[in-house]
């Protein structure tokens, strides 16, 4: 009867489209892009609105401990530790690639190397990352709004029953919503489909309006339901005297060698999980429930080192740290970040990168503060530069970093040092050898799955000979 309902309501939506354009295909496509963006950023500010809510009422369980002898970091390990461990058995029970942020799966999606099996990971991927995010996980939420939002533009190119490049099409549209909608950011939203799966994106006329309308209407809905005010609430700078803008050049050849690092550790990180799991059930979730434990100890000892560091964005620009304070939690929080996202946990790396750029970038600005004093003097402005280049040379998508700094701050006039610390970044990643971190996961992910293939296939054989020798 539900499907008789909604085959009904598809079926009037193809005759209004058939009545009154002339252009059909092209016609269906931006309606379908308003419905996708739609949508994405509802799911998006619900998504968010649980994140905040389970956030609450976990540390309210805490707290009722608050008069006990119990120290309440002892009192969050179960708590924290029985969440993540839900969230680990669901999605690797359920939909395995709703693990990590979900990126590299829609980028292998759009050229057809995996498979998207929307009725699985939107459920799975909400509600694990509901949990682990909500946990106290060093992990950001952009990641799953991009998959959940890809995953609702593949839902609805099933029903409408697209073709091949009309489902990409929506399947990038709904990417770049989620994006848009997770940092009220649409330029960036837009700009990290445009550059980078530059590689799987199909460049059409028709396929790029999807892609704006998309992450349009997803902010729309996105500020409709929260508020329109900037993710992160720093200084306003002005622009910083031209004269020192080689130091933000400096700043970006540091971020160029600290990006090709650190992914290198991510991807060294994946493989000590996998080789102590050897991706078996139970101690995939006994490890999640490890990490559940620790980070809900550290949510109630050091809540600068745990959750997605976002909220930590403000302290570090407004000076609220020494450079020793600074340092302890820059290396604390690249493991952290490590061995979250590393573990396969559903959440994302871009917030915990974004952070971790704006601790280096104040630890540089104070350093250039104190040796060029006449030059810098406002060591802000470094931090504001950091958090757009260690995304760049990671992420490997400079014009999307830096959009999407100045869309999450409002600091418009911020753009010229952003662009030079981005720039010196990338080239530094480029001359290193580097590659952009979700290329080389979906490279992985396809390696361990031929691997499991071949495996299975093994066992087979195995199994055929030994009933032929009985």
């Amino acid at each position: 009867m539900k499907r008789n309902i909604i085959q009904i309501l598809v079926d009037h939506f193809k005759f209004f489209i058939n009545h009154f354009f002339t252009n059909k295909k092209s016609a269906l496509l931006l309606w379908l892009s308003v419905f996708i963006g739609v949508l994405a950023g509802a799911i998006s500010a619900f998504f968010d609105r649980c994140i905040n809510w389970i956030g609450i009422l976990r540390f309210e369980l805490i707290e009722q401990y608050s008069s006990s002898d119990l120290p309440l970091w002892l009192v969050a390990i179960p708590i924290s530790s029985v969440m993540v461990g839900f969230a680990f058995y669901i999605t690797h029970r359920f939909a395995p690639e709703a693990g990590g942020s979900g990126i590299p799966e829609i980028e292998g999606a759009m050229e057809g190397m995996r498979p998207v099996r929307w009725k699985r990971v939107l459920p799975v991927k909400f509600v694990g990352g509901l949990f682990a995010l909500g946990s106290g996980m060093a992990l950001g939420r952009e990641g799953p709004s991009v998959q959940l939002g890809a995953n609702i533009g593949r839902m609805i190119s099933d029903t409408f029953k697209m073709d091949k490049l009309d489902a990409q099409a929506l399947l990038a549209a709904g990417a770049a919503a989620g994006l848009a909608a997770a940092f009220n950011a649409p330029l960036a939203g837009i700009m990290f489909v445009i550059e980078e799966m530059r590689s799987q994106f199909n460049y059409s006329l028709t396929s790029t309006k999807s892609v704006f309308i998309s992450a349009v209407m997803a902010t729309i809905v996105m500020r409709s339901m929260t508020d329109q005010q900037a993710v992160v609430t720093v200084t306003q700078y002005t622009h910083p005297d031209l004269m020192s803008l080689w130091l933000y050049l400096v700043l970006g050849f540091c971020f160029g060698a600290l990006g090709v690092l650190f992914n290198k550790m991510i991807l060294a990180t994946q493989d000590m999980y996998l080789f102590i799991h050897q991706n078996q059930r139970w101690r995939f979730v006994l490890i999640g429930m490890f990490l559940g434990g620790a980070f809900g100890a550290l949510s109630v000892l050091s809540p600068n080192i745990a959750f997605s560091g976002l909220e930590l964005i403000p302290k570090v620009e407004g000076g609220e740290f020494l450079a020793g304070a600074l340092l302890i939690i820059f290396l604390f929080r690249i493991l952290g970040t490590l061995l979250s996202f590393g573990s396969g946990a559903p959440g994302g790396v871009f917030a915990p990168t974004l952070a971790l750029g704006t601790l280096f970038g104040m630890l540089f600005g104070l350093g250039a503060h104190a040796l060029f004093p006449e030059l810098v003097s406002m060591p802000g402005t470094f931090a504001i530069a950091g958090m757009g280049g260690l995304f760049a040379a990671t992420v490997r998508a400079p014009i999307t970093g830096i959009l999407l700094v100045i869309e999450m701050t409002s600091n418009y006039q911020m753009i010229l040092p952003l662009i030079v610390t981005c720039l010196g970044a990338t080239m530094v990643a480029h001359t290193l050898g580097g590659r952009p971190i979700y290329t080389q996961l979906l490279e992985r992910t396809m390696r361990l799955s031929m691997r499991q293939k071949r495996a299975v296939k093994t066992r087979k054989a195995m199994f055929r000979f030994k009933s032929k020798n009985k």
